[in-house]
């Protein structure tokens, strides 16, 4: 029932109207079902909907205040997303009219579903598995035992956060590399933690001092920032790859203000979390 007082609330709020067609399709519930949640929704909130005889739906009132869902502009976008991408299709998605979508191609990652599996299933199971991987140091895949306690992803790629045996550290493996998989065993106690994985950095970031006042606002205003910088916290193992994707890991006069928009605030911070 919540779900489905959510799912009138997000229409109302992004489109503007919701109607008993909606929740049938969307939940599969007879017409009387529908008009019974629609009634129970005005019941809760009286002033956030009214009727339209002549286009036969409820639209949002001017005194429409959500209760039961936060707006929220990024659940908004990722449903766009995922449509666009084929991870869900449209009708699993609540957004009744799609807006026209599109994004920068990124080549598809071809992680194998039976090795993905293994390595889920290693996690889940603290275990040891070993694997046939690939890496860019070796001319050739060898066999190795890796204990994975966790996935990561870093905008382009999915790792396996792993202990290496064979290395005797912690380390990301990334998975369209693993060829195969084949034992498991229980893994190894190891002497030390994940400290890498385990410590947050914070990127505190601000607008590039050279830009124009104008300028600074906007981009203030495009990452959340607040008095003019924002604290992004981010895992250290993770941490170079957050910064290749901020366009933070070069030397911000390298490229021009207009480019580069944002740079670090707290450089010696991090470079010492790097080293």
């Amino acid at each position: 029932m919540e779900q489905k007082l959510q799912f009138i609330e997000f229409r109302l709020f992004w489109e503007g109207h919701v109607n008993r067609s909606d929740l049938i399709d969307k939940f599969g519930v007879s017409p009387n079902q529908a008009s019974g949640d629609l009634n129970r929704y005005i019941a809760l909130t009286p002033d956030n909907m009214v009727y339209d005889k002549s286009g036969k739906t409820y639209v949002r009132s001017s005194a429409f205040r959500p209760l039961f869902l936060k707006p929220d502009s990024t659940q908004f976008l990722s449903q766009v997303r995922s449509v666009a991408e084929g991870i869900i299709t449209p009708e699993e998605a609540w957004i009744g009219n799609l807006p026209a979508f599109d994004a920068t191609p990124a080549p598809a990652r071809g992680i194998d579903p039976v090795v993905l599996r293994s390595i889920v299933t290693a996690n889940k199971r603290h275990e040891a598995i070993e694997v046939l991987y690939q890496s860019m140091s070796a001319p050739d895949p060898e066999w190795r035992w890796i204990a994975p306690h966790a996935l990561a992803f870093d905008g382009f790629r999915w790792h396996a956060r792993s202990f290496c045996e064979k290395g005797g550290e912690y380390r990301d493996f990334v998975i369209s590399r693993i060829i195969e998989t084949r034992q498991t065993r229980a893994a190894k106690q190891q002497a030390v933690s994940d400290a890498a994985w385990d410590e947050v950095v914070e990127l505190e970031v601000g607008p590039h001092p050279d830009l124009s006042t104008n300028q600074k606002k906007v981009i203030e205003l495009d990452y959340g920032m607040q008095n003019g910088s924002v604290t992004i916290p981010v895992r250290r193992a993770l941490l170079y790859y957050a910064l290749k994707r901020l366009g933070l890991d070069n030397d911000p006069a390298a490229r021009k203000p207009q480019d580069q928009q944002i740079i670090l605030l707290n450089t010696n911070d991090v470079s010492g979390a790097l080293a």
